[in-house]
């Protein structure tokens, strides 16, 4: 693995523009609702197949840039941040509008469709709300909440910004996928749970200010209000049909997230000190990947690693791990959310890691029952 010397790889427009691939996924969209069809299979395997075929070609990036560049020398990398928010908005509800009454489309071909779109808003939209939510400006969260709303996930900023972060790898974060817990067993308490800790971790800060959770200043009603609106848009423009539509393309882009997530974490665990406390959170609580194509669609998700490290370093600075650091997935993420749909598979490929990350980093700990039913103290 090398560092780069400057910082002018990660600033100027040349390495910015592979991260814009990603405006290629709306003109497939807009092809496939206009001619129906096989044109339908476009999305599923141009975000799936094509990105993980392109992964094997292509190979790895295990290049570090610098990591002092300011904001205004990513110009280039943060623009297609702010621009894809507007431009997601247009494409799905001028979708909503047109699909309805698009006579040449069968009532399974729009359900396809906008399962397609929901592709998009998922792999995509929610993946850059992820790092906008991390930003500063207030512009930039604003954003963030609108491509969550647009989803009906908006509680995603609060559980990922004040419950993931802080608690991964232990008890309180249901996000961290026990060992030998399928996806099919995690969605459904995902689902749940994070919804639950989102708000108790609201009210928690709220109760600090000594303010009730009821106070204007919880941002779950900015949450409702806004998903409440997408909904009444997609209602104007399709009536039940844009309902409907847009139902699906919410709940595929909700499963893309929580295979994501469930990838990333799946059996890291931090070690309990004792009295409720836990080791600070390192590169090793991450699978990491640094294929480079699926790192292009992702804005660097994969290098999961330093985002846990240091959560506030935009996406074209983030840093990549040798394994002796950082526990590697073997493929990319395209290729590991497909795995994970099969537990058997998924465990035959990830449980034998999981075991020898443990060995290497807690030789220690001979009895992990605790650890993978999540039964150690929650963190203090």
């Amino acid at each position: 693995m090398s560092t780069e010397t400057t910082n002018s790889a990660a600033t100027a427009l040349p390495a910015a523009a592979p991260f814009w691939v990603t405006m290629l996924l709306p003109p497939l969209a807009l092809l496939s609702a206009a001619y129906g069809g096989w044109t339908l299979a476009l999305l599923p395997l141009g975000t799936w197949y094509l990105f993980s075929g392109l992964d094997f070609a292509v190979g790895r990036n295990d290049r570090n840039p610098v990591t002092d560049a300011p904001d205004s020398a990513l110009r280039a990398h943060q623009a297609i941040t702010l621009i894809w928010a507007p431009l997601q908005f247009v494409l799905l509800f001028g979708l909503i509008w047109y699909t309805p009454q698009a006579e040449h489309l069968s009532t399974l071909e729009r359900g396809v469709l906008f399962f397609g779109v929901g592709i998009i808003t998922g792999t995509v939209g929610i993946n850059y709300s992820h790092e906008l939510m991390h930003q500063k400006s207030k512009y930039e969260r604003w954003m963030a909440d609108i491509l969550l709303a647009m989803v009906l996930y908006s509680h995603f900023r609060s559980e990922h910004l004040l419950v993931h972060h802080r608690h991964i790898g232990t008890p309180a974060d249901a996000v961290t996928a026990r060992y030998n817990e399928g996806f099919h067993q995690f969605y459904p308490r995902v689902l749940k749970e994070c919804l639950v800790s989102a708000f108790q971790a609201e009210r928690a800060m709220l109760s600090r200010k000594d303010r009730p959770w009821h106070h204007r200043s919880n941002p779950f009603y900015r949450y409702w209000l806004l998903q409440a609106a997408m909904l009444l848009l997609a209602f104007a423009l399709g009536g039940w049909s844009g309902i409907a539509l847009f139902l699906i393309q919410a709940g595929t882009a909700i499963w893309q997230l929580e295979l994501v997530n469930y990838i990333e974490h799946y059996g890291l665990t931090r070690k309990h000190l004792g009295d409720g406390k836990y080791e600070h959170v390192k590169p090793r609580h991450s699978w990491n990947s640094d294929q480079r194509v699926s790192n292009w669609l992702l804005l660097n998700l994969q290098r999961h690693s330093d985002h846990h490290y240091k959560p506030n370093r935009r996406y074209p600075l983030l840093q990549t791990y040798p394994a002796e650091e950082a526990p590697q997935l073997p493929f990319g993420y395209p290729v590991m959310t497909m795995v994970a749909m099969v537990p058997p598979l998924w465990r035959r490929v990830m449980n034998p890691r999981v075991r020898a990350w443990r060995r290497t980093h807690y030789p220690e700990i001979t009895r992990w029952d605790d650890y993978n039913k999540a039964a150690t103290p929650l963190p203090r």
